[in-house]
This record gives structure tokens, sequence and C-alpha cells, in this order.
């Protein structure tokens, strides 16, 4: 949509929102289908962070198979809502936030949790037992490499090789109320950096070359870890992989058998640097201008949306539309206020919104209680976040 009727179908809402345009969320569905080929696609909650998308998103294809949600406590609010296949990303050892998950799963909800190391098992194995039942685990494998003074990749599992991965599932096996369910390795350097940056063809080119020399690495470790593991008498339910930026890379891996996606569909402007790939911009926020200190600058109210990660620039927020808006480098996105400088063709009244796309995916969504949801440039709905519906996770 233009910036003329974007503005136009939101003229009588309530400013700051937040958006989805529904015709570009499924625009980006059908590129991650085509770019998953024969592997079904589990949704990364945390990139999405609202029950009526992940709803309407599996409804569009089978290819959606399962949530990947972040917090135990999450995979239990989605389970009482009728979601089914829930698998846990991230370890946790809160007594509360695990009792309900196992209370979810005595109710019926498909849930597996995540684990890295044998001193989790016993928390688990507890909340388990409280409520009576057995307790699906998966096991969380590092997949970064290790390059001559480099760790490229995120600190996350200890879980780095055929010996620890297999220790932990005999582990399981032999913890009271519990039972392997599956394996996850999550290839961030190759799901989650940025490698055709505008303004950054040195580093991009780098990054691209480490990410070749990685790929075959980290997928031998993942096939060889499943191998041993299954060679050991284990069963895995599924091998999950992959992400919104390594979907072609991840699914030639025959170890895999599912993929994780959930950036792509909204579309930030992390996502905007990538080689195979580009996403629509599907959501984004509108701030209203409520004062203009000078001619060509325009101040909203809102706007400090900072995505988490190493601090930068690529962090905040960037004006969308009227195209040619740019934020102040000395003032960036504000706690309650942000400067934006424009000087192109739109006329712009106080009240009008300005247009805004968040960096990172799901973060957006602890901010606002609710999506405006758009179709041909029309308000069709709204949809309560994770925020709208009381919640907050972490």
């Amino acid at each position: 949509m233009t910036y003329a009727e974007l503005r136009a179908a939101l003229r009588h809402e309530h400013l700051p929102l937040a958006y989805c345009d529904l015709d570009l969320l499924a625009a980006n569905a059908r590129s991650l289908i085509e770019r998953a080929g024969s592997l079904p696609i589990r949704l990364a909650s945390k990139s999405i962070r609202c029950r009526d998308i992940l709803r309407r998103v599996q409804a569009m294809s089978p290819v959606f198979q399962g949530i990947l949600c972040y917090s135990a406590a999450e995979a239990a609010h989605l389970a009482a809502d009728a979601f089914k296949d829930l698998v846990v990303a991230y370890p946790t050892v809160d007594r509360r936030d695990l009792d309900l998950a196992c209370t979810a799963i005595a109710g019926g909800a498909e849930i597996c949790l995540m684990v890295d190391d044998p001193q989790q098992l016993p928390f688990l194995s507890e909340a388990a037992t409280r409520a009576g039942v057995t307790l699906p685990v998966a096991i969380d494998l590092d997949m970064s490499s290790t390059l001559p003074g480099l760790h490229f990749g995120v600190r996350r599992s200890p879980v780095a090789g055929v010996e620890a991965a297999v220790a932990l599932a005999d582990a399981v096996a032999g913890t009271p109320h519990l039972r392997l369910d599956g394996l996850m390795g999550y290839e961030a350097q190759l799901a989650g950096l940025q490698d055709l940056v505008p303004g950054q063809r040195l580093k991009s080119a780098a990054v691209r070359a480490l990410k070749r020399r990685s790929q075959p690495e980290v997928f031998a470790r993942r096939a060889a870890v499943v191998a041993a593991i299954k060679a050991r008498g284990h069963e895995l339910r599924f091998v999950n992989g992959g992400g919104t930026g390594s979907l072609e890379q991840t699914r030639t891996d025959p170890a895999v058998t599912e993929l994780a996606a959930g950036s792509g569909l909204y579309g930030p402007t992390l996502f905007d640097g990538y080689d195979s790939f580009r996403p629509q911009p599907a959501a984004g926020f509108a701030l209203p201008i409520v004062r203009r200190p000078i001619a060509n600058i325009y101040t909203c109210f809102g706007g400090g949306y900072i995505a988490s990660g190493s601090p930068g620039r690529d962090r905040q927020p960037t004006p969308y539309l009227p195209a040619g808006a740019t934020l102040l480098a000395n003032e960036g996105c504000g706690e309650v206020q942000t400067p934006v400088n424009y000087a192109g063709p739109e006329i712009l009244a106080l009240g009008d919104p300005i247009f805004f796309r968040h960096a990172k995916a799901g973060e957006l969504c602890e901010h606002f209680n609710e999506l405006v949801l758009l179709a041909g440039a029309a308000v069709v709905g709204r949809a309560p976040t994770y925020r709208g519906d009381g919640r907050s996770f972490v």
C-alpha cells in the first residue's frame, strides 16, 4: 500500500498502533512454503506472539505443523486455546512454569520441553511426578562453529557433539517420568545473520564465506548426533533445524525432519539483508505526528521500540512511509517521542501517522495490545497480542 492508502485505511484508528497486512503476510507464508521444499515448518512463536496470526498461518497450508514456543507457560497458554504439537525451544527449571506445562499435559495437551544439561532433568521429573504424567523432552544441540580466533554462532547449548548428546539421551531415558521425544539443532549463524547488507559489501562477503565454511561442518555434526542417538536405541519423533534465513540450506540435510520459521512472516528490517530471499514488510506500527519544531522535522508520539541483541543502529525501528522519512542520528527513537526528518511530496499535518518497521519480529507485540488487521487497503479486524491476552512470558 502507498502512504496515502495506509493513512486513509487507518484514519479513524487510535494512534499509536501496530498493524499486520494480511495480504503481505500470506505472500510471506507462500515464500516460506516454497523455500522449505518438502519439509514441514514449525512456526516460531517468539517471532509472532499473537494467537490469531499463528492460527491464520496454520490454516493457510498443511506445511505449517506445530508451534516452536519460547516459554513453558506460553505453551500451556496456547494449549488452552487448542493449539497442538507444542515444542518449547528454551530450557526452564522454574517450578511454576513446569507445573503449568505438566498440568496441561495431564489435560491432554501436546507439549515437549527442551533440555541441554543433565542437571535440568530432576526439575522436570519432579514436575511430571506431581502432575502424574510422562513428560516429553527434546535435546538442544549446539550448532555453532569454532574457527581460528572466532566463535561463529551463538552461546546456547553446552551439548556440542555426539558424546554429550548420547549421554544426555541416556540420562533422559533413565529419569522417571521423562521420555526423549526429539532433537533441535538451530544453526543461528546461518539462519539469523544477514549476508547482503547495503553499504557493507566486504563484511557481507565475509559472512557469506563463513556461512559456506560452517554449513557442512554443523550439518555433519547434527547427522552424526542423530545417528548415534538412534543407534543407542532411542527414538526421535522429530529433528528440528533451520530458521527463516536458512530454509534453503537446512532442507538439504537428510537428518532434519522439520524446519522452523517465524520472522519471515512479519518481515522485519533485520531480514532485509539476505542474499537468498526478501520478505515483504507485513507488520509495522504507526505513530501520530504531535508537533513540528522546524519545517522538515515532524515529531511523533512514542516509538522507542528498540530490538534486543547487540546494541547498534540496526536495532532501531526504521521510518517506512512516507518514503524518504529518516530518523535523526543524534536522537533516534525516543521513550515517548521520535523526531523524523521528511521533506518529500506528501503533505503532513498534526495527527497524521508516520509508519515504521521494527527491527525484530515478535518483540513489537510486547508494546501493543492488538494488531490492527488490514487487507485490500481496509481494516478487516483486530487480533490481540500476547500482551492483549494479559500475558507476558519473558
